[in-house]
């Protein structure tokens, strides 16, 4: 007897494997619409009805996040005043898996007036939708995922991740970069993450506990718990940094049996630790943090020149600067 886990692994798969057959497919069609929408200089048009516009409010979406601007149109709504958003020239998506949606159909002619390119993203490329547009692209005639196999799930995964190659290869066509995301998400964690540095966001040095290679572990101790960063600098003389203690170096010091009276900082720090520097942008830091198979919350903040120590970056504060 099937179980709904059983269902449930059974769609995922069938997904997983039209996915890489889709990638399989793509084609001198693909670049021709990469190269269509990129020639533009204004806006695509995406349209669709049911789940199909569902799709392509989000493909509209991650194409404006990227780069090239992009909206959706009702097919219904476009013949019932809204059809004044297009402008001639302008290229149109229509997505239907079927390749006979009426509604989009009816729209042809309509485009055609407005001079307006057409790409089709079909699961038939018999039908009238792809024989009547300039660019088709196939998401295959797969059937649909589901127990019934009758509910959009293949179909509507296979048409969204073809809208997220499109937006990909014009990101390519472009040359779209991290700063230019960062333009189009000024407000959001992600955007921050890249226009605001380490530097602007870093606890300053003399707000965190600092010690020399020398001091006590007991002073070392208080001073960490002055300044609750998770972190001690350990500076040499000359202001560079000598090592670094974290609160998980005291306690694996501690569980060690290492004597808090007795030993000194140099014993438990961590000679030359990961470190950020000023200039680095939050999400680079946060990769250092967070792409490595032990993870780390803060990090010792030094001057890229100098080698000077600036303070301490946490996760939090990165996390706290894309708050606005």
């Amino acid at each position: 007897m099937t179980t709904p886990l059983d269902s449930a692994r059974a769609l995922l798969q069938a997904e997983a494997s039209a996915l890489a057959e889709l990638a399989t497919r793509l084609d001198g069609s693909f670049t021709k619409a990469v190269d269509l929408i990129a020639a533009h200089q204004g806006k695509v048009v995406l349209c669709g009805v049911g789940k199909s516009g569902l799709i392509g409010q989000k493909i509209a979406a991650t194409l404006c996040s990227t780069g090239t601007p992009a909206i959706f149109l009702h097919a219904a709504d476009a013949v019932h005043g809204d059809l004044g958003i297009l402008q001639a020239g302008d290229p149109v998506i229509l997505i239907s898996r079927s390749g006979t949606t009426a509604e989009l159909v009816r729209l042809i002619p309509v485009l055609r007036s407005f001079k307006s390119p057409i790409v089709a993203i079909v699961g038939n490329t018999q039908s009238p939708l792809a024989t009547q547009s300039d660019v088709v692209l196939d998401i295959g005639a797969r059937p649909e995922a589901d127990p019934l196999g009758l509910v959009p799930t293949t179909s509507a995964l296979l048409t969204l991740a073809l809208g997220d190659a499109l937006a990909a290869g014009l990101m390519t066509k472009r040359g779209f970069g991290p700063s230019d995301f960062a333009r189009f998400h000024p407000a959001g964690q992600l955007g921050r993450n890249l226009t605001l540095t380490v530097g602007e966001a870093l606890q300053p040095l003399d707000r965190c506990a600092c010690a020399k290679p020398g001091d006590s572990l007991r002073d070392t101790v208080i001073a960490m718990t002055r300044h609750p960063h998770g972190a001690a600098c350990v500076l040499a003389p000359d202001g560079t940094l000598a090592g670094l203690i974290t609160d998980g170096d005291l306690r694996r010091a501690l569980g060690r049996g290492v004597d808090i009276n007795t030993a000194r900082a140099a014993d438990i720090m961590t000679v030359n630790p990961v470190r950020a520097h000023a200039p680095m942008s939050l999400g680079e830091a946060a990769r250092i943090m967070e792409d490595r198979p032990s993870q780390i919350s803060v990090l010792p903040v030094t001057d890229p020149a100098t080698q000077r120590c600036l303070g301490l970056i946490r996760i939090h504060d990165i996390y706290q600067a894309g708050i606005v």
